[in-house]
Parts: structure tokens; C-alpha cells; sequence
């Protein structure tokens, strides 16, 4: 199974880059079978094309505006994604919006499209996350790790990082 897990968000506003965060902490706290790719989207957009095609599963993290609650975490699946990226809160989310249209018209979307959302808290000019952000930042990290583990995939933890 080919899988991605792609944290996206500018890393300049506080929560914003809780996606790129979460990525982070996976690669440093656990490891993946050589079939499992990580990446840093930052705020990329056409440049992953490549990246994302053909996959069997993607999993996307990301702060997503979504009027709820600071800090809520929330779970879409497959063509419930794109239609998230209609109330954009950064430029990235138009350019992954414009990356999964690519991907259909070209017959490469993703088998399996997974996004966790995270409500940011702050967008305020910051290379940190605010403390809701933090606390938001470990439960979706489990979520990823256990949708993971939902698909079959072997997620362990490194030795001395939990």
C-alpha cells in the first residue's frame, strides 16, 4: 500500500503550521515501513502533484477553519475533503484544492483520501504553537498514528520518545 502522509501549513503563523508539526513528530517519535513516505508540504501547491499521485492512501494534515471550537480535531474522508477547502484560511489550501482536481482529471487521485482537521487557535505572527495548538498537536498525531494502524500499516514507537 502507497502511503503519504502530508503535513501542510506556514510555519510563520503560530497554528497555522500544525500540519507541518504533526509530520514532524510522526518521523521523529515513530517508525514506518519503507512503503509509508512523510512530507513537509509547507505551503506547496502544484510542486507535490508528484508526490500525492497514484497513492493508495493519502493523509493529509492541517489547521482548518471550520467555526468550531479552538483546538477541535476532526476526521474527513475521500470527497469530503475538497469541498472543506471552499473557506480557505491560508494560500496552501487552494493549491492542495487545485492538486486533487488535477489529480481526478488526470486519474490519479488517491484511492483512499484521509484528512485530519485541526481548528487552529492562533494565526498570529509566530513560529510556535499557541498552547491549545500544542495540546491539539498530540491527539492528532494519535489520530494519524492510529488511522495508520487502521489500513494495516506497522507504526512503533522509537525507543525513549513517549
Amino acid at each position: 500500500m502507497r502511503t503519504l502522509v502530508l503535513g501542510i501549513g506556514n510555519l510563520l503563523l503560530s497554528d497555522e503550521g500544525i500540519g507541518v508539526r504533526i509530520v514532524e513528530a510522526l518521523e521523529e517519535r515513530f517508525s514506518l515501513p519503507e512503503n509509508v513516505d512523510v512530507i513537509d508540504g509547507g505551503t506547496s501547491g502544484m510542486e507535490i502533484l508528484q508526490d500525492i499521485a497514484s497513492r493508495d492512501l493519502l493523509i493529509v494534515v492541517d489547521a482548518v477553519k471550520s467555526n468550531h471550537e479552538p483546538g477541535s480535531l476532526f476526521v474527513l474522508h475521500d470527497d469530503d475533503v475538497p469541498a472543506l477547502f471552499t473557506q480557505k484560511i491560508s494560500p496552501h489550501q487552494l493549491g492542495l484544492s487545485d492538486v486533487l482536481m488535477a489529480l481526478k482529471m488526470t486519474d490519479e487521485f488517491p484511492r483512499k483520501l484521509i484528512l485530519v482537521g485541526i481548528e487552529p487557535a492562533s494565526l498570529v505572527p509566530s513560529m510556535s504553537l499557541s498552547a491549545i495548538g500544542q495540546h491539539a498537536k498530540e491527539r492528532a498525531l494519535a489520530q494519524v498514528v492510529s488511522l495508520l494502524r487502521e489500513y494495516g500499516l506497522s507504526v512503533i514507537p522509537k525507543e525513549g520518545t513517549l
